[in-house]
């Protein structure tokens, strides 16, 4: 497969392009999950993101805008989740799935007036000294803003988790929120930020799609993306760093099939089309068996909280 070989520092660069949506919504909904809540809506404010993101961007002729408007947009429609799960003590896992579906009717509708629009261009940035590094410039030091924003967000996620208070507190709600109300804590309030955190970066995730990715709006664009990112967290045991490895594999599948597709090989488009989503799960699943994944989920994950004063 010399196709592959031809320019390796671009096919680094194309592997963290594909995988930065990926990793922006899998780190979010891994601090939802660290908090004791199961939100299945990933892929809904995945959607919601990309068309909000989209729309600001053009409008304003931002994409800055466009990223803070996904964000919002994601956010605000987590808050929904939120409110079903923690007021009206809903079960997680039928107001996760209702999320993605209103996502996805509710961008379609929105995404009518942009169809064959193009966004503005996205920030690249360069970094003096580096961009211009034989194999390494092209390879890891001239991409746009948001590639760099989901490295520091893994490493300020697992910094949080694992050094502050305020992440020992959000653990501690995740593993046992009622010794965690006994304690003083605030259950809901913290797992509101929590699905609220997730909800904003999962829209930057979709943001990333429409406006850096595949820059026009496309409905239905994110493609199962948010069902990837689900199964990343569980599978990397919640740890922050595994989530970024996760991430990254099905960027590399991802972008090797494209590049089979383009050579021409042999093989039928569909299954090409299915093996980033099936290799990467297969994979997955050998880790998380490997290191006893399984028993790492927070214990309180997918519960009802009943406050008892």
């Amino acid at each position: 497969m010399d196709f592959l070989l031809a320019n390796p520092a671009l096919m680094i660069a194309s592997i963290m392009v594909a995988a930065t949506p990926i990793l922006l919504a899998s780190i979010g909904e891994l601090v939802a999950e660290r908090s004791g809540v199961l939100n299945l809506g990933v892929e809904g404010m995945m959607i919601t993101g990309a068309i909000c993101g989209f729309a600001a961007a053009v409008g304003t002729e931002s994409p800055l805008v466009g990223f803070l408007a996904a964000a919002a947009g994601g956010a605000l429609l987590s808050l929904l989740f939120a409110i079903l799960t923690q007021f009206a003590l809903a079960n997680q896992v039928a107001s996760g799935l209702s999320l993605t579906l209103f996502g996805l009717g509710l961008s379609s509708l929105i995404g009518q007036a942009y169809g064959g629009l193009k966004p503005p261009r996205s920030y690249r940035l360069d970094i003096p000294g580096l961009s211009d590094l034989p194999f390494f410039g092209k390879a890891f030091f001239q991409h746009d803003l948001m590639v760099y924003v989901s490295l520091l967000l893994v490493l300020a996620v697992w910094a949080f988790l694992k050094f502050t208070r305020a992440g020992l507190i959000l653990r501690a709600v995740g593993e046992n929120h009622d010794a965690a109300h006994a304690l003083g804590y605030k259950v809901v309030l913290i797992r509101i930020a929590a699905i609220a955190f997730g909800g904003a970066c999962a829209g930057l995730g979709g943001a990333y799609l429409s406006l850096v990715r595949v820059p026009q709006w496309t409905d239905g664009m994110t493609a199962g993306a948010g069902w990837i990112a689900l199964a990343i967290v569980v599978f990397a045991s919640w740890k922050p760093w595994r989530a970024l490895l996760g991430a990254y594999l099905f960027g590399g599948i991802t972008v090797l099939q494209l590049n089979m597709q383009a050579a021409g090989v042999n093989v039928p488009v569909q299954l090409l089309s299915m093996s980033p989503y099936i290799i990467t799960i297969l994979v997955l699943v050998v880790i998380s068996a490997r290191s006893g994944g399984a028993g790492a989920a927070p214990a309180s994950l997918g519960r009802i909280f009943h406050a008892t004063q």
